[in-house]
C-alpha cells in the first residue's frame, strides 16, 4: 500500500471532514501502513480457512459419504463454537493486549485447520470445525476494536473497508488456488481436499508470530511514532468518546441499538455464508470441472472488493452510512430474488455477484457504525457481542442451504428463503436511523 493510495484513499479528508495537521497526517499515514496491510493479509487467510470447505465438498463429501445436509452442519459447526468464545475471547483481548492475543489467534487457528486434513468422518469433521471456531474466535471484533483505538470516526469505514478486502480477497486468490490444489489429488497417498487444507494453514502460524514483533498496543507503546505523532492520535481518540456513552460490559449488552445492529450483522451474514460456503457446489450443478469452477468463482469477487471499497470511500465523503447500508442491503435481496428465475450460468453468476456486492458493501459500512454508541470495556464486549449474533447467521445460511436442497435437489429454495431474509434485515437497517446518532 503506497503513500499516495494512503493520502487519497484511506484518510485524506473529504466532505465535511477537518483538514488534519502535519503531525497528525503523519501518525495516521505511519499507523496505516503498519498495520492495515498486516491484519488484511491475516483475515484473508481467516476466511480462506473457513471457507475453503465449500471447496474441499468438491470431494470430500463423496470421500466421507456426506449427505448436503451433514456437509452444511459441518460447515455451520465453526460459527457456533466461535459464537459462543467471541465474547470471552474479545474481553482476553482487552485484558491482556491485542498484539498477544491476535497472536495467539492466529498461531492456533493454523495448526487447528492444517489439522482438518485428518478427518475421516461426519464426527471428525464436525469437531475440527467446532476446533476452528473455537481457535478463531475473537480475531474480527478483537481487530475492529483495535483499528478504533488507532483511527478517528471520520476515517475509519475506509480503514474498515480495507480491512475487510480480506473477505471477498480470500475468495478471489483463494477460488482458484483451491481449484489448483484439488488438482494435487493422490500426491503422497493424500487427498487434493487434504492438501488444500495443510497448504492455506501454514501461513497463519507465521503471521502470528510475525504480528508479536510488529503490532503495538497502543500509539504510546509504539517505537515507530514520534512523541507528538501519539499524542496527536491519542487526542483525536480521545476528543470523540464523549459521545459514546457505552463503555461499560453491561451498558453496551443492555442496549437495544445493539441487539438491533447485531440482528443486521446476522442477516447479511447469513447471505454472505449461504453465497460463500455453497457457490462451488451451485456452480458444480453446471457440469464444470474443479478447476474452472475455482477459476469462475472468482468473479463475483472481483466485483464485490471493488464494490465495497468504492462505496466505503463514498459514504465517507458523503456520510449517510446507515441509509447507504440500508441500499447496499436491498441490492443483496434483489441479486438474491433475482437467481430464483436465472435459467443459465451466466445470468446466476450476475445475480449472485449483485447479492454479494450488496452484502460486501453492507458489511463494509456496517462496522464503521458500532464505534459511534460505544467506547472501552463496552467497546471489547459489545463489538463482541454484536460479532456473535451476527455469525450466528453463518450457521443458519449454510444448515440451512443443505437442509432444503436435501428436501427439494435445488438451491432456488434455499436462495428465495435467503432473499426474504435479507428482505428483514433491510427494513431493521432502515430503522437503525431513529436511534443511533446520525454524521
Amino acid at each position: 500500500m503506497s503513500n499516495a493510495a494512503v493520502d487519497a484513499g484511506l484518510i485524506g479528508a473529504g466532505g465535511g471532514a477537518r483538514v488534519l495537521t502535519p503531525v497528525e497526517n503523519s501518525a495516521l499515514r505511519k499507523a496505516t501502513l503498519r498495520l492495515v496491510p498486516l491484519l488484511t493479509f491475516a483475515y484473508l487467510f481467516s476466511y480462506l480457512d473457513r471457507n475453503a470447505i465449500g471447496f474441499a465438498g468438491l470431494t470430500m463429501n463423496r470421500d466421507l459419504g456426506l449427505t448436503n445436509t451433514q456437509f452444511g452442519a459441518a460447515a455451520g459447526w465453526f460459527v457456533l463454537s466461535y459464537t459462543l468464545c467471541e465474547v470471552p475471547s474479545n474481553m482476553a483481548l482487552y485484558r491482556f493486549g491485542a498484539r498477544r492475543w491476535i497472536a495467539r489467534i492466529l498461531i492456533s487457528w493454523g495448526i487447528v485447520s492444517a489439522a482438518m486434513a485428518l478427518v475421516s468422518g461426519p464426527l471428525s469433521l464436525y469437531s475440527m470445525r467446532f476446533l476452528l471456531g473455537v481457535a478463531e474466535a475473537g480475531f474480527f471484533p478483537g481487530v475492529t476494536f483495535y483499528l478504533a483505538t488507532w483511527f478517528p470516526r471520520e476515517y475509519r469505514t475506509r480503514i474498515i473497508a480495507w480491512f475487510l478486502v480480506a473477505i471477498p480477497g480470500s475468495s478471489l486468490v483463494g477460488a482458484p488456488l483451491c481449484g489448483m490444489l484439488l488438482q494435487l489429488n493422490g500426491m503422497l497417498g493424500l487427498s487434493g481436499w487434504q492438501w488444500m487444507f495443510i497448504a492455506i494453514s501454514l501461513p497463519p502460524v507465521v503471521l502470528g508470530f510475525v504480528v508479536l514483533r510488529v503490532l503495538s498496543d497502543s500509539p504510546e507503546d509504539t517505537s515507530w511514532l514520534s512523541a507528538d505523532e501519539a499524542r496527536a492520535i491519542h487526542a483525536m481518540r480521545a476528543a470523540e468518546v464523549q459521545h459514546r456513552p457505552k463503555s461499560s460490559f453491561i451498558g453496551a449488552l443492555s442496549d437495544i441499538r445493539v441487539m438491533t445492529l447485531a440482528l443486521v450483522q446476522f442477516g447479511f451474514t447469513l447471505g454472505s455464508y449461504g453465497i460463500g460456503i455453497w457457490l462451488p457446489l451451485i456452480m458444480k450443478d453446471y457440469h464444470l470441472s474443479n478447476l474452472a469452477i475455482g477459476f469462475l468463482a472468482a468473479i463475483p469477487y472481483l466485483f464485490a472488493t471493488t464494490g465495497m471499497l468504492l462505496w466505503a470511500h463514498y459514504v465517507d465523503r458523503a456520510g449517510r452510512k446507515i441509509a447507504n447500508m440500508t441500499l447496499a442491503l436491498a441490492l443483496a435481496t434483489a441479486g438474491l430474488a433475482g437467481y430464483v428465475f436465472s435459467g443459465s450460468l451466466v445470468f446466476s453468476l450476475v445475480d449472485l455477484t449483485l447479492a454479494l456486492i450488496g452484502v460486501t458493501a453492507a458489511r463494509g459500512i456496517f462496522w464503521a457504525i458500532p464505534p459511534r454508541i460505544l467506547s472501552g470495556a463496552g467497546a471489547a464486549a459489545g463489538l463482541a457481542f454484536i460479532n456473535s449474533i451476527g455469525t450466528f447467521g453463518g450457521f443458519v445460511g449454510p444448515y440451512l442451504m443443505g437442509v432444503l436442497k436435501d428436501e427439494t435437489g435445488a438451491f432456488v429454495t434455499g436462495i428465495l428463503v435467503m432473499a426474504a431474509i435479507m428482505a428483514v434485515t433491510t427494513m431493521l437497517s432502515a430503522a437503525l436511523r431513529f436511534v443511533v446518532p446520525q454524521e
